[in-house]
């Protein structure tokens, strides 16, 4: 069953810029997919219009059960409760303690405080950081730092697991780490769409592979390879 489903999707911005021409594409629930492409492909615009950051000026886009042409502004949040997203830059809060940080995004929607104590420390334990859960973000490496992040993203159980980047900044032994979780996170049943430039990762963990260039998509294969020098 598809979790995303994108028809004919063009996105144009001011100066006439066009960053998505006529993709469509659809991803299903369960999947592990890899976004590649060269820098500036529309990668990033993809990924934006997923949780609603951007819009698209034409074609149709759904993600789950959410139009995302008749999505009403106040029903975004709700979309976003099925949408974790992972940055390359972690985006943890620097005066909030670990257990803080993962927290924060069940209390955003509202939910009640002892499903909050019970719920963080099991994605703690996930990611291997139930131990830092009284640490602050400056008291961790930056592998640790990205799975908070990581432990955020999937604590109210989304669907879909949005990773842009996500070893971006990380030593080769980090980024190995992470990649293994975000495979244990995939196994579990949540879908994985990770847009990177790592082509040691995809080549060694394969999976489906949607090369973007110039806002088209130009391959889409299983268990594909990178496919573009570093």
């Amino acid at each position: 069953m598809a979790l995303i489903e994108m028809k004919d999707g063009t996105k144009k911005y001011r100066r006439s810029t066009t960053a998505l021409r006529d993709m469509t594409v659809s991803v299903n629930q369960g999947e592990f997919v890899y976004l590649v492409g060269p820098s500036g492909a529309g990668k990033s615009t993809f990924i934006k219009l997923l949780y609603r950051e951007e819009k698209l000026s034409s074609g149709s886009l759904r993600v789950g059960e959410y139009d995302l042409n008749k999505l009403k502004k106040r029903e975004v949040p709700l979309l976003r409760r099925s949408v974790g997203v992972v940055f390359q830059d972690y985006k943890l809060l620097p005066r909030k303690t670990v257990f803080e940080n993962v927290a924060y995004a069940m209390e955003v929607i509202g939910e009640k405080r002892r499903n909050i104590k019970k719920r963080v420390p099991e994605v703690l334990d996930l990611v291997g950081l139930k131990h830092k859960m009284r640490s602050f973000p400056d008291q961790l490496s930056g592998g640790e730092q990205q799975r908070v992040a990581i432990a955020r993203a999937i604590v109210n159980s989304p669907k879909l697991l949005i990773a842009d980047e996500p070893t971006g900044n990380l030593d080769p032994e980090n980024s190995w780490e992470i990649m293994h979780l975000l495979e244990r996170i995939n196994l579990q049943g949540t879908t994985v769409l990770m847009a990177t430039h790592n082509s040691q990762i995809v080549n060694v963990l394969r999976h489906r592979v949607i090369a973007i260039e110039d806002g088209r998509i130009v391959r889409d294969e299983e268990k594909g390879e990178y496919g573009y020098d570093d």
